[in-house]
């Protein structure tokens, strides 16, 4: 391995983060899809003979790539022959379609879009509302009639591109976020910003030689590139790639490639859990794991069955991907606690006034960059949403936490989510833990609407979906959350849904849900007489 050390930060770099590589370990493997294997020279090689092809089609600094396809190598020498030519790569959700789909590539404004076999037909469907200039497709298929082969773009034997001039601070990728809020956002993101999180990230895991990374995550989502492509790259190890997760074969694969790390998102881990046990659970090569989020009276018991070590999770989002954090030093972290701030960064927890809350008082997250270049560089194409991410120099990260006496922090809910009742603030994310316990129950979400008795405060309202063949009344429910937490956590309203409004990334969009409010298929416990036991 060949930890990448930059005495100038400014030489902070993806594109030079490959060349050194190349240059420092050629014959060291980079990336492993299956049987198909590459060095950091082989991959360097291929990243320079890509960025002469797009070169070849007017990309330039600045200019964007967007890719709607699933993982393969060639996403990721796209992303790193886009920034050897001071370029941004764009990543859309491969469960894009519609609508979602051609909007988010037209606010991209990509000179390039690159898919393949699999998701060509959806943007065929697209086609005529796509302002792109340039479709490329990697695969076989004639879909998309005016697309260009992917292959062709590789010019034999090209040297590097010229990246003088080119530095830390640039933008080199544009997130799109979830939109569970309200409208998406992409997200600039500088060089630097990745190499922070990757340190980060890297100190965790306290990777040594012979260490392999294992990832199983979508490559639109930035979590892959932090967690396994860039710290792969950063730290010169090698990264092997499936392209989607497998309950039924995860391990399998884990020991196909001597994998010693690994990262799941979302219920992938919990996948794990829930399926039989297996007297074999505990062999296998992986060491280290970052399962996030994982619930806390589950962390223990699924270590010991896998014989794996969890690592703590921390906070962040793609505006910052280190908020709070936790350090390899933090031997005894509180159950439950994130960490605390990053520190590049200064931190307050505010309340709606902008005023610092007392410790235990849940408030909102700002924080305040120490350095230049530690969070993102604003909202594409949306100076309106980048002004009011802020109060002055101070970013209002949009996350309500807690702030222990001895500094750690405890998250608490998203601020727009939080419903604030009789002077108190209920988390509708702590709401939705309990109430996600009940066996009869598939989802939920909680949210507030506006009170009928003060007009600046909001009610509780849980929207649920039942499992197949459960039966449940609104009142069992209530009184299920009632007997598991505390008497204001029980929803005034309850309502019985047979689907909640997701995005394409599973997320669930709170604001329809508080659009839609109060419906008349709403139970209302006050009218109907329910009274939470205190």
């Amino acid at each position: 391995m060949n930890v990448l050390h930059f005495d100038r930060i400014e030489d902070r770099h993806l594109g030079r983060a490959l060349s050194l590589q190349a240059s420092q370990q050629p014959d060291a493997l980079f990336l492993m899809f299956g049987e198909d294997h590459y060095t950091f020279a082989q991959t360097d090689q291929r990243v320079n003979e890509l960025a002469a092809g797009l070169a070849a089609l007017g990309l330039g600094k600045g200019d964007r790539v967007a890719f709607y396809m699933g993982s393969a190598p060639e996403v990721i020498f796209l992303a790193l022959a886009t920034n050897k030519l001071g370029a941004v790569w764009s990543p859309v959700n491969s469960d894009y379609k519609g609508t979602w789909l051609s909007e988010t590539i037209n606010r991209t404004r990509a000179h390039i879009v690159v898919t393949d076999d699999a998701h060509a037909g959806r943007l065929h469907e697209v086609h005529d509302d796509l302002e792109v200039v340039h479709f490329v497709n990697l695969g076989n298929s004639n879909t998309l009639p005016d697309a260009m082969d992917f292959q062709s773009l590789y010019v034999t034997g090209a040297t590097e591109p010229d990246m003088s001039g080119q530095t830390y601070g640039d933008t080199c990728a544009v997130l799109w976020t979830s939109g569970t809020t309200g409208r998406s956002k992409g997200v600039m993101q500088s060089h630097n910003v990745w190499f922070n999180a990757v340190a980060s990230g890297d100190a965790l895991y306290g990777t040594r030689s012979g260490d392999i990374i294992y990832s199983v995550l979508p490559m639109y989502n930035s979590a892959a590139w932090v967690t396994s492509v860039l710290r792969a790259l950063i730290v010169g190890i090698p990264l092997a790639v499936d392209t989607s997760f497998s309950v039924s074969n995860f391990w399998e694969r884990v020991d196909y490639y001597k994998a010693t790390q690994s990262f799941t998102l979302g219920a992938m881990h919990m996948f794990l859990w829930n399926s039989p046990e297996q007297e074999d659970d505990a062999s296998h090569t992986l060491r280290k794991l970052m399962a996030v989020p994982m619930p806390a009276d589950v962390a223990g018991p699924f270590s010991k069955r896998f014989a794996v070590e969890l690592l703590p999770q921390g906070l962040g989002q793609s505006e910052a991907m280190q908020l709070v954090i936790v350090t390899p030093e933090e031997t005894s972290l509180p159950p439950g606690s994130c960490g605390k701030p990053a520190k590049a960064l200064e931190a307050r927890l505010v309340d709606e006034a902008g005023q610092d809350v007392a410790d235990g008082e849940p408030g909102e997250l700002w924080v305040r960059p120490k350095q230049a270049h530690v969070i993102f560089n604003g909202y594409f194409d949306d100076p309106e949403a980048t002004a009011a991410a802020y109060e002055g120099d101070w970013y209002k990260t949009g996350d309500m936490l807690k702030r222990r006496e001895d500094g750690y922090y405890f998250f608490s809910d998203r601020k727009k989510d939080a419903v604030r009742l009789k002077g108190r603030n209920i988390s509708t994310f702590e709401v939705e833990m309990v109430a996600r316990r009940h066996p009869a129950l598939a989802d939920c979400a909680a949210f507030g609407v506006p009170s009928d008795i003060l007009e600046s405060e909001t009610e509780l309202k849980l929207n649920y979906i039942l499992k197949p063949g459960q039966d449940l009344t609104h009142e069992q429910l209530a009184r299920f959350i009632n007997d598991n937490a505390p008497y204001f956590f029980v929803p005034r309203y309850l309502e019985h849904v047979s689907a909640l409004p997701y995005t394409p990334t599973n997320k669930v969009q709170k604001f329809k849900l508080r659009e839609a409010g109060i419906t008349v298929a709403t139970w209302d416990g006050r009218a109907e007489g329910f009274k939470a036991e205190r």
